[in-house]
Order: structure tokens, then C-alpha cells, then sequence
């Protein structure tokens, strides 16, 4: 038998990412077992000898507190991915596995909400917060809040069957093979870093929506070459240019499609497009969703 160890660290911990966790995967047991197959898993709430899946839980936003009181907890989780278990993240709790080294060089998501400080601990680490999982090399990492509930139905498909995923996506009422977490994400633009220049090149870009900028003129009024611009901007932001503006543009037009009336074409001209497929484009690149089905998932008009 497999021994899964859902670990709980010092400190404040989310503690519905520990029950539903717990819950999925005994059902998941249950329901394998009901099949006439003898039971995949033992599942634990403590650091044991040996075990084959870790899942180190959300910490909520006491992830600087959580890597100073749990250095043994942290050793434990290296070498238990050496010994061969692999090792799968909720919300936050990647920044735990990211201080344990075990996601350098690899991609990795968590909540939109902390990516800035994140970036900014572990620049050895591919962050990717429109992912809502990522599968690599034996470490499993996810997005923000209950959208673990999504990688727990992922991992039940990976360890015990498409079937048994299924059952348990149904009994939860979990929605199966959800992979992008990019039209809850909120941009706000990182602007923790100490390059002034690129810092009045955002604020520029904000307060512009509704023109059309070039890249090439912007760099121009900060008297910067555009190649050196370009690094500059991505060092500072984590985004090119082109990216960060399309983000910001987008952001707009979210909140305009959640709150007013407006049509696709006025919001898209506000900021500062004037062909409709390039608008529909962007919006879907970063949001996973056309300009039009996200206005009527999420704008509900008032009844007076």
C-alpha cells in the first residue's frame, strides 16, 4: 500500500485545504475499493519514515512566518522527493516547496494574489499563475484558494483511474479538467522594484488606456534604446511592454464588462483598440474567455 502524508505546518494553515484534501482522497479509496481493488493509499496527517505523495497545504498569506518555524518540515519534504515521493503544493504552500529548492528551473503556479512577492523570493523559479496545475517532474503545484480542489481530481485520475476521478468530481461537485485559473486573476502591475524610469512608463501606460502605444515611441520619451528598454521592463515587472499594456488594457475592460452596460466595441475603443479580433484575441489570451462570454457570466444588471 501507498502512503499519502498530507503535512501540517507550524503556523496558521488553511485548514479547509487539509480536510478537502483528506476527504477526496478517502473517498477516492472508498470508492476503488467498492470497485474490488485493494486500497491504493494510507493516508496520514504527519511527516513519516518514508511516503509516496506529499500534499503540503495552502499557508494563507503567513508564508514568510510558515519558512521561518518549519526548517525540519522543509528538510523532511527534500528528502522525501530524493527517496522518490513526489510532491504536490496548495495555493501557497509552493513558496514552502520553492524554499526547499525543489522548483528551481521548473514551472510552478500559485495564488495571482502573492505572485509579486513570490517572484521575488525565487527567481530561479518559472512562475505561471494563469496555470491552474502544473505536472513536472514529479512536483504538482496549483493556483490560489479552493482551486486545490482541482488538483486533488487530477491527482486521483493519476493515481488511481480516470473513473475513480470522475466519481469523486461528481460526488464534490468538482468541476473535472479545469486547466487555467487566468479569469479570476486580478492585474495590478509589480511595481516593487527600484528602476524609476520604468516605474513612470507603467504609470504612463495606466493612465493612457484609450491610446494606442508603441513600444518604440515609449522608450523614446524615457530617452532609452528600445533593447535596453525591453530588458529593463521585464527585469523590473516580470512582462515585456507589449504584455504589460495588453494586461493593463484588459484589466479595464474586465472591470468596465462587470459593472456598466457598455457594448464590447465601446469598452474595446476606451482602451484603446479599434479592431474587434485583435480585441477578442488579447482578451481570450489572458483571460481564457471571449469578451462576450465573460460579460455575461459576470455582469448582472441591477433590478430596481
Amino acid at each position: 500500500m501507498k502512503h499519502l502524508t498530507i503535512v501540517v505546518p507550524n503556523g496558521n494553515n488553511n485548514i479547509s485545504s487539509i480536510t478537502g484534501a483528506f476527504e477526496i482522497f478517502r473517498k477516492a479509496n472508498d470508492y476503488w475499493i467498492s470497485l474490488g481493488n485493494k486500497q491504493l493509499f494510507n493516508i496520514e496527517l504527519a511527516a513519516i519514515a518514508k511516503t509516496n505523495l506529499v500534499i503540503i497545504p495552502s499557508l494563507n498569506h503567513n508564508y514568510r512566518l510558515a519558512l521561518e518555524g518549519n526548517g525540519l518540515l522543509v528538510d523532511w519534504l527534500v528528502n522525501q522527493y530524493k527517496n522518490g515521493a513526489e510532491v504536490a503544493t496548495i495555493c501557497t504552500g509552493a513558496f514552502m516547496l520553492a524554499a526547499a529548492g525543489l522548483l528551481d528551473g521548473k514551472n510552478c503556479s500559485t495564488h495571482w494574489s502573492v505572485s509579486e512577492n513570490f517572484r521575488a523570493m525565487f527567481p530561479n523559479v518559472n512562475l505561471c499563475t494563469d496555470r491552474l496545475i502544473t505536472d513536472e517532474k514529479g512536483i504538482y503545484t496549483n493556483g490560489g484558494a479552493y482551486s486545490f480542489l482541482n488538483l486533488m481530481i487530477y491527482l486521483v485520475e493519476k493515481y488511481y483511474d480516470r473513473q475513480t476521478a470522475i466519481y469523486c468530481s461528481k460526488v464534490f461537485q468538482i468541476e473535472i479538467d479545469r486547466n487555467t485559473q487566468s479569469e479570476f486573476s486580478i492585474f495590478s502591475g509589480q511595481k516593487q522594484h527600484s528602476d524609476e524610469d520604468i516605474l513612470k512608463a507603467q504609470n504612463y501606460i495606466e493612465q493612457n488606456l484609450n491610446e494606442k502605444i508603441t513600444i518604440d515611441n515609449l522608450s523614446l520619451m524615457f530617452n532609452i534604446g528600445r533593447r535596453n528598454f525591453d530588458r529593463r521592463f521585464i527585469k523590473a515587472t516580470g512582462n515585456t511592454p507589449i504584455e504589460y499594456a495588453q494586461r493593463v488594457k484588459i484589466e479595464f475592460a474586465k472591470k468596465a464588462f462587470e459593472t456598466n452596460r457598455k457594448t464590447i466595441n465601446e469598452v474595446m475603443y476606451e482602451v484603446g483598440y479599434a479592431d474587434v479580433k485583435a480585441f477578442r484575441e488579447v482578451f481570450r489570451k489572458i483571460t481564457g474567455m471571449s469578451p462576450l462570454a465573460y460579460k455575461s457570466k459576470y455582469y448582472k444588471e441591477a433590478i430596481v
